[in-house]
């Protein structure tokens, strides 16, 4: 049985014998290939429905749960059902703020999957809506729960490496291509609705489902897709996961045109106030090195390299400072469900590392330095890349602008949908 987090009462914990009540916006290749399997094996979840624009993503989803279970097209039918706790968003980028916002208004805790954003100001509006409807949030940068890159940056924060020197984040470039012929959308896309806010286009095999990452319309390229899990370490090892850099510059090659347009190429770097610069390169083993006067410390999905090499196998002391623990990335964020505690990568943390892949890749397009104010969190100085911290959005798929409450609420407003989203 499932007992909706509303009957048990947000503020305090999930009884052990409940299961949380999860729908998945979006049930393409994230989700099926792998975070259904990720919160499947943690019992205290129970996946209730999916919402895809795709049929054969839909069909996928009832397909795994081995059952009838309900499926939509539009996720706003999903976000209307009481017995939906929480939601996994694993849409192409370009709706991920929208979905967001609509499921904090809905009152609904959020996992969703990095980046979090399109533009720098979605990512504010994300900010505020999440904060003001009180609900539990995940950003998906699942590196933030193994250990090697805790550890790694731990050894940092403490010193063992002497005083930070340089950081540099190894991501790789897009590639090329992307020029197949447009044809008619398949069967069962509703093409319109995929698009969303982005220009309409032709239908092009190579522009939707993973292929999207390449295209700036929709994503970021590599930089929104690594950049936000590797520049996300940097931010953790250097401190400055709340704030942010106050200047980027790069260079960078683009593929011709025709096809994919995000950088195939480019080194970017990022100035920090007293603190290392941070240097991101799309050539080099991918991770991230932290050099110091003392030493270096490379890590990466599969190692950590010290040196001296005794680094790696370093205990530390009582006195440390250590960071937030998690090991398991989707346990965290429903165990967070249940106690009302942030999870390890909460709203702002992934806000603030898009923000910083996004600075990048505008000063690779603009070609010039940047000023960024992390505070005030605007771009300085320079009026057409200000400009650029948002974009033209297609009537009648806008994303919600949603302004900080003085008092953020500690409990999720529940709202009816025509409060907080229309369907024009």
């Amino acid at each position: 049985m499932v007992v909706s987090a509303a009957t048990l009462g947000r503020g305090g914990a999930v009884a052990a014998n409940n299961r949380i009540g999860i729908g998945f916006i979006a049930f393409g290749d994230r989700v099926n290939g792998g975070l259904f399997g990720d919160f499947k094996q943690h019992d205290v979840c129970e996946f209730i429905a999916a919402a895809d624009v795709d049929a054969a993503h839909r069909y996928n989803f009832v397909k795994k749960m081995e059952k009838p279970v309900p499926t939509y097209n539009d996720y706003r039918d999903l976000l209307d059902r009481r017995d939906i706790d929480a939601v996994v968003i694993a849409t192409p980028d370009h709706w991920h703020a929208t979905a967001l916002i609509h499921s904090a208004q809905a009152g609904k805790d959020i996992y969703c999957e990095k980046p979090l954003t399109l533009t720098i100001e979605e990512g504010k509006s994300c900010v505020n809506a999440v904060r003001n409807a009180g609900v539990v949030f995940q950003t998906g940068s699942q590196q933030r729960s193994d250990e090697r890159f805790r550890k790694a940056c731990e050894l940092v924060r403490n010193g063992y490496i002497g005083k930070l020197v340089q950081v540099d984040t190894y991501i790789g470039g897009a590639p090329t291509g992307g020029t197949d012929p447009d044809t008619d959308p398949p069967p069962g896309l509703d093409w319109d609705r995929w698009l969303g806010q982005a220009p309409v286009v032709p239908f092009r095999k190579t522009r939707c489902h993973y292929e999207f990452r390449w295209w700036y319309a929709y994503s970021g390229g590599k930089m929104t897709d690594w950049g936000a899990h590797h520049n996300d370490i940097a931010l953790w090892g250097n401190g400055f996961e709340r704030s942010g850099p106050i200047s980027v510059e790069g260079t960078a090659e683009f593929p011709p045109p025709g096809g994919y347009d995000t950088a195939i190429k480019f080194d970017i770097r990022y100035e920090f106030k007293d603190s290392a610069p941070v240097i991101c390169h799309s050539e080099g083993r991918n991770g991230i090195l932290f050099t110091g006067t003392d030493g270096e410390v490379f890590v990466s999905r599969s190692e950590i390299e010290t040196k001296p090499a005794e680094l790696a196998h370093l205990e530390f002391k009582p006195t440390d400072t250590r960071l937030y623990k998690s090991d398991n990335h989707q346990l965290n964020f429903l165990e967070c469900i249940k106690s009302r505690k942030d999870p390890i990568c909460d709203i702002e943390i992934g806000h603030r590392s898009v923000t910083m892949c996004h600075l990048g890749n505008m000063a690779i397009r603009l070609g010039r330095k940047l000023q960024w104010d992390p505070d005030k969190e605007t771009i300085v100085g320079d009026e057409e890349a200000l400009a650029w911290m948002t974009r033209p959005q297609r009537k009648g798929y806008e994303v919600p602008v949603v302004k900080a409450r003085k008092a953020p609420s500690k409990k999720p407003a529940v709202h009816s949908r025509r409060s907080f989203m229309s369907r024009g």
